[in-house]
């Protein structure tokens, strides 16, 4: 297979590099020749990227760390300028529905503030900066009648993260309008895969269950419908996106990616526990969730015809991949 030049000592930044999509990107951009910088606010020793030493032993030796947090201004324009940035990804956010509606301040604070923060960081040096990836959610979308949400639905969160969601997607569209930044939006739904450590999330929390023998537990009725989508695809959507913004006039534009196979929060469940050999753990269906929108999933079709994308992973693969890595993760 002929190797793809495209990222050859390209400089680029990832914000939030240590997290699930960061680590997976940081590494595909790596194994592609770019020069990878990350912005790193806490040292997370569990994160893939630094314990995992089978797929990601080497990225130690070739990914220069920059410590800080994107509400320090200053330190993003001097990184962009002093690293020579040509391509940004902006992954770094507060990404828990839960811990949002505990603390709406922090969560503001990183999502709003970090994106405006690195837009006009990359906008005072425009010289430099040929395209900018901010990644949104689906909850950008907040609840809605008319599904699956295309790109064309409003934005119009109403809880804090997703509130904080809806403004990081118009913060980015208006910095394209007023200044012709080079940024698209993505807008995925729930990430899952190999490195995912927050456990209050439904799919890592019911394998941990499982190897525990613990019956799985669902805070909602079971009937909640979601997008769920491998870590490994949305690590691959962004990097395509970025070699597509390079060859196609998109920029200011968003995109949904998404398998288009929506599953209620009891299906998905009840396939792990298949996978597992586990279907004598009954589920514990609590009914205890709030301030969660009941139905979400995206039409990718945008993502298709205007960029050739679509899904590598099944599900049914992707989990075990995943359930492989959990295994693996508790025994050590």
């Amino acid at each position: 297979m002929k190797k793809n030049m495209f990222w050859t000592n390209k400089n680029v930044l990832i914000t939030g590099c240590t997290g699930l999509a960061g680590s997976w990107l940081t590494k595909l951009l790596i194994d592609e020749g770019a020069n990878t910088v990350g912005l790193v606010r806490d040292k997370v020793p569990r994160s893939i990227l630094w314990s995992d030493t089978k797929q990601f032993d080497y990225i130690n030796n070739k990914l220069t760390v920059v410590h800080g947090c994107l509400e320090d201004y200053y330190l993003l324009e001097r990184t962009i300028n002093e690293y020579e940035i040509e391509v940004v990804f902006h992954l770094a956010a507060q990404t828990i529905v839960g811990i949002a509606n505990r603390n709406p301040l922090s969560t503001f604070e990183s999502n709003i503030r970090g994106t405006y923060n690195l837009l006009e960081a990359c906008r005072k040096n425009g010289k430099l900066v040929n395209a900018i990836v901010v990644a949104s959610s689906d909850k950008a979308y907040g609840d809605q009648k008319k599904l699956p949400y295309s790109e064309n639905s409003p934005l119009q969160g109403k809880h804090p993260y997703d509130v904080s969601k809806s403004c990081v997607d118009l913060i980015a569209h208006s910095y394209f309008v007023s200044y012709e930044l080079p940024v698209c939006v993505t807008r995925c739904g729930n990430f899952y895969g190999p490195g995912d450590l927050n456990f209050n999330r439904l799919i890592p929390q019911t394998i941990r269950h499982v190897l525990n023998n613990e019956r799985p537990v669902i805070r909602s009725n079971g009937e909640y419908i979601r997008d769920y989508f491998y870590i490994k695809d949305g690590a691959l959507a962004y990097k395509f996106l970025v070699e597509k913004m390079y060859k196609l006039n998109i920029s200011g534009e968003a995109f949904n990616f998404s398998t288009e196979k929506p599953l209620t929060v009891l299906k998905l469940t009840d396939k792990i526990l298949n996978l597992m050999g586990r279907k004598d753990l009954e589920p514990d269906i609590q009914n205890k969730a709030t301030n969660e929108i009941r139905k979400q999933y995206l039409s990718a079709k945008k993502a298709r015809n205007v960029l050739g994308w679509k899904p590598i992973y099944t599900l049914e693969e992707s989990l075990k991949e995943t359930i492989i890595w959990y295994e693996g993760f508790f025994n050590k």
